[in-house]
């Protein structure tokens, strides 16, 4: 396992402060299951989706009709046709993904998302940024973990917040929080 070292997050927190510990929460981690995040976790009644899609990219568009972008997201992320999101953390993926990359995720995601889904994500403040290539953990409500990744995607294409904030339809963005690595840590919320 690669350096491991943590991040503060202001944001992180708000996801959780709603929750009824009543009642059970479904939660898609975009990432490995990393033992701190599957410990954090144990403290909440859920179901945990834990996909890692990062190995499968960069998604892209081919010739055949069969392998759309939306086709192999249906692939990479297998729900069951009842499963709907509480949680998403979608982390830095979106740096990843083109537009229309993106769009595709969301027809694939949106029959699992409801109004009051609310998602976690890293964006850049600015298109220039250098590439991070990190995957990430729950250590606690406020910290995370974070590790280098042992290969890295050849697709990293950073989108502004403004450009992100228009291609993800399905949420506005609740909060930001600009991070001193010129990184923007972002709460969503499906409206």
């Amino acid at each position: 396992m690669s350096k491991l070292s943590t991040q503060t997050s202001k944001l992180l927190p708000l996801l959780f402060q709603h929750l009824d510990e009543e009642r059970a929460v479904t939660v898609l981690h975009v990432g490995l299951a990393l033992p701190e995040t599957v410990e954090f976790f144990s403290n909440y009644r859920c179901k945990l989706h834990f996909i890692d899609v990062f190995p499968a990219l960069p998604i892209i568009a081919t010739e055949e009709p069969a392998t759309t972008q939306a086709q192999q997201f249906r692939e990479l992320l297998p729900f069951s046709s009842n499963t709907v999101f509480d949680i998403c953390l979608f982390w830095d993926l979106f740096n990843f993904l083109d537009a229309e990359a993106i769009q595709a995720l969301f027809t694939v995601m949106r029959p699992h998302l409801k109004k009051g889904t609310l998602a976690h994500a890293f964006s850049v403040h600015n298109r220039k940024a250098p590439q991070k290539n990190n995957f990430y953990g729950i250590q606690q409500l406020d910290a995370l973990t974070v590790r280098d990744r042992q290969s890295t995607p050849h697709c990293y294409a950073p989108h502004s917040q403004r450009e992100l904030t228009a291609l993800l339809d399905d949420f506005r963005v609740e909060r930001s929080v600009l991070l001193p690595d010129s990184r923007l840590e972002l709460l969503l919320l499906k409206s």
